[in-house]
């Protein structure tokens, strides 16, 4: 198998703390060596070995691939003018998630897949290289399979999220609707999917009907996860934490039991800081969770109604202005927090053994991601040891 040395890196974050300096495993003047697809060997250019083919850095950064995981990449529709009266501080009257349920359900399975593929580039040439996605725009069986079919077919990282709302059919008799959800839905949707969801929350599901929906996945080999305490304080942190789940995430209205609870658990703290930004939401005070000891990641939650962003950088950016993490912190999370909220030990790091998944960076340090926001820093992306 070929092998290719990568020389020349003027900063290596390899997320091995065992490798260099601190949790990032900083390395300087640092060189990889890519066999096949994974990495093979990292450490400093001046004692990289020799291979078949060599790439030069040429100073840059490089930094693992991101790993997003949080996002609802299966919908049709726009929601601009919702958007645009939210920031004018206007009244706004449209439907919401139901808008985007609206237009989902009446879109061909070509342009859903036709969407999909746009934003996973999209990402990609931002340096996303793992990517999950989500179901929760059909709310039907047959909308929701389909939902998660097409995601199949773009990323293995996939999640049944039919308890995202309520279906409009079902306003009058949301138990039926969790019938439906825990029964002839997830019967259509488990073969497609990794993953099981639930929106936990005020007027979308209370902790009973999550613990409901959540177990069934997990009867069904489902891995669950928990978009939880978003908007309000409530139960869905503490039962991401009772049921095992890789994930609570959101994590915006915590009580310090909440907090004791993530911190003493494998389950991470996903962020999601694109919300906050397009809703004008308090932010997530991650300080207070780091300090804590939780595991805490970052992601783009890019949807169409409260955070069409589908950039890690940014998130960063925001992360580190807003939320009161530090450059380092940040990056961590945006790469090996994400493969912790996936579960995936293969990603988000660069140390012999992972997937050679890379970005290169027009810049010296990954601090520049932070330090100058909206810039496209991003200049070449590596996945599974092939430049993409």
């Amino acid at each position: 198998m070929r092998t290719t040395l990568v020389r020349n890196i003027a900063s290596l974050v390899t997320n091995d703390p065992e490798r260099e300096d601190g949790p990032l495993g900083l390395v300087e003047d640092a060189a990889l060596v890519i066999e096949g697809e994974r990495i093979a060997w990292a450490g400093r250019t001046a004692d990289a070995p020799a291979a078949d083919d060599v790439v030069d850095a040429k100073g840059r950064a490089v930094v693992p691939g991101f790993v997003d995981s949080h996002s609802h990449l299966v919908f049709a529709g726009d929601r601009t003018q919702e958007f645009n009266a939210r920031m004018s501080g206007r009244p706004y009257q449209a439907g919401g998630i139901r808008t985007t349920v609206t237009a989902t359900r009446g879109a061909s399975d070509e342009a859903l897949g036709a969407n999909v593929a746009r934003y996973l580039a999209e990402a990609l040439r931002q340096g996303t290289t793992t990517q999950e996605t989500k179901s929760g725009y059909g709310l039907t069986v047959e909308d929701e399979a389909r939902a998660l079919r097409i995601a199949a077919e773009h990323t293995d990282e996939v999640t049944y999220l039919g308890a995202h709302i309520v279906a409009p059919e079902y306003a009058d008799d949301p138990a039926a609707y969790v019938d439906l959800v825990t029964g002839a839905m997830l019967d259509a949707c488990a073969p497609y999917a990794r993953w099981v969801d639930v929106f936990c929350e005020k007027g979308a599901f209370d902790g009973d009907q999550a613990r409901a929906i959540l177990t069934a996945g997990q009867a069904k080999g489902l891995l669950a996860r928990v978009h939880a305490n978003q908007l309000t304080y409530g139960p869905g942190v503490r039962l991401a934490v009772e049921l095992d789940a890789a994930s609570a995430d959101h994590c915006t209205h915590l009580t310090d039991a909440d907090v004791d609870a993530l911190a003493n658990s494998a389950t991470v703290a996903t962020l999601l800081p694109g919300a906050e930004f397009s809703t004008r939401a308090p932010w997530p005070d991650a300080r207070r969770l780091l300090d804590a000891g939780a595991t805490v990641a970052l992601s783009t939650d890019c949807n169409p109604g409260s955070s069409f962003t589908s950039s890690m950088p940014f998130c960063i950016a925001l992360a580190v202005r807003d939320m009161k993490m530090t450059p380092d912190e940040a990056i961590w999370s945006a790469t090996a927090g994400g493969a912790a909220a996936l579960r995936r030990t293969d990603i988000g790091r660069l140390a012999p053994g992972a997937r050679a998944d890379l970005a290169f960076l027009d810049a010296p340090s990954h601090v520049h991601l932070a330090y100058r926001p909206g810039v496209p820093l991003v200049d070449e992306v590596w996945r599974a040891g092939r430049r993409v």
